[in-house]
């Protein structure tokens, strides 16, 4: 007879939740590690780096049903918990990794859901940053999802900077980010500016003279993601 494990059981035998971050480049290790050390050391985390993933979505497109199956199979074998949470820091695969959650005991949080909701709440005019093409329309639909549920007519504009992904490719993450900086320097007639990849967060402390705030999703996405760590262990706790 197959034993189902769920939140409960788990508690009663006493087996912790975890953070899970699913990550498509190795450089957000690092990233996310000094952030939760920053702000909640204590969790128990573990990352998985799946390059995979986004190369697949990068070939096919998040609407293939290869690159949904392929998330979806990544969600299940994390064999997180129950009662865990995955934060998946990918913008590009983010959503198929929230749709994947009925493969997992845990909760699945994409990383840019907060950045996004942060972003209609401070204008409805809104300029999407990316390095990667493949990543403008996850993180659009994301924000048109966030400005409906907010009553926002949000407008969004498009800016792409195409030289700059092959220099995160490379490993030059300095040139990576000054290139980004450059572009955003450049940047007018919006009322704020969502940069739609994790690893672009490190251009907007290069260019502090701009007049509109600009929005990256590591603190915001971590935060969600530690706040629902929370709830979960004081539901266990109750049990």
């Amino acid at each position: 007879m197959r034993t189902i494990v769920t939140e409960a059981t788990a508690a009663r035998t006493g087996e912790p939740p975890e953070l899970v971050f699913l990550h498509t480049a190795a450089v957000h290790v690092h990233t996310f590690d000094a952030l939760l050390r920053e702000l909640q050391p204590q969790v128990r985390a573990r990352h998985v780096v799946r390059e995979d993933l986004l190369a697949a979505a990068q070939r096919k497109g998040t609407d293939d049903p290869s690159s949904k199956a392929s998330v979806a199979a990544a969600v299940a074998n994390l064999d997180a918990t129950p009662g865990s949470v995955v934060l998946c820091t990918c913008s590009t695969i983010g959503g198929l990794a929230e749709s994947a959650a009925t493969s997992t005991r845990a909760r699945v949080i994409r990383v840019d859901r907060a950045m996004s909701e942060k972003a209609v709440a401070a204008g409805a005019n809104i300029l999407v940053a990316a390095a990667l093409a493949s990543t403008l329309a996850p993180t659009e639909a994301l924000i048109l999802e966030a400005a409906c549920s907010a009553g926002v007519n949000a407008r969004i504009t498009r800016l792409v900077v195409e030289d700059a992904w092959p220099l995160f490719e490379q490993g030059d993450f300095d040139a990576y980010l000054g290139r980004i900086a450059d572009a955003l320097k450049k940047v007018a007639d919006c009322d704020v500016v969502v940069l739609a990849q994790a690893s672009m967060a490190g251009a907007a402390e290069q260019c502090p003279g701009l007049s509109v705030p600009v929005l990256s999703s590591p603190r915001s996405g971590l935060e969600s993601a530690l706040a629902a760590w929370d709830a979960s262990v004081a539901r266990r706790q109750s049990f």
